[in-house]
């Protein structure tokens, strides 16, 4: 192969390239895609549908009543949607949610060393059986502001089986309110 050849050939490649280029620059100045004001998506969330059922329902069987009949092995099974950012076992530490051992009667947002969320701090009190339920059913209205990505847990039978879980994870387990009759 002589270097006319070659030359041809190089004059192709760039010929080539050079029109690639010159279709995107006019491409792009003839289909200019507009910035949005507001990068990414809104997505719109209807309230009232299933949110509102699960509350109503929620008052109609008090979870003292319920805590009669929770199962502490309903409430293992139960525990393992928590488990992927929850501890159990004493002294295990946090994950990317606090511990939970001994969490029934503990006061909101006292584990040492873990970074809770200003709304989990001004939230006060303590992890009540009672409180433990109305944050389960929905952590982000009980605790406007947490952290927590979970939904909750709508059925209040599967929630007072955790809590029976929860409770009896202590050396000392705190006796379950009932209902007065």
């Amino acid at each position: 192969m002589d270097f006319f050849e070659l030359n041809k050939i190089a004059g192709a490649v760039l010929g080539t390239l050079a029109l690639t280029l010159g279709l995107g620059i006019v491409s792009q100045i003839l289909f200019t895609p507009e910035a949005p004001a507001k990068p990414g998506f809104d997505i719109v969330v209807q309230e009232g549908g299933a949110a509102s059922a699960g509350p109503a329902k929620a008052a109609e069987v008090p979870i003292e009543q319920l805590f009669a009949t929770a199962s502490v092995e309903k409430g293992m099974a139960a525990a393992k949607k928590c488990a992927a950012c929850h501890n159990f076992q004493e002294g295990a530490g946090a994950k990317v949610g606090p511990d939970l051992y001994s969490i029934v009667g503990r006061p909101v947002a006292s584990v040492a060393g873990f970074g809770y969320s200003a709304a989990m701090k001004a939230k006060g009190g303590d992890w009540t059986p009672q409180a433990l339920n109305t944050f389960l059913t929905n952590p982000k209205a009980a605790v406007p502001g947490t952290a927590m990505a979970f939904a909750g847990i709508a059925k209040e039978a599967e929630r007072a089986d955790l809590i029976a879980y929860l409770n009896s994870l202590s050396h000392s387990p705190k006796p379950l309110p009932t209902a007065a009759k």
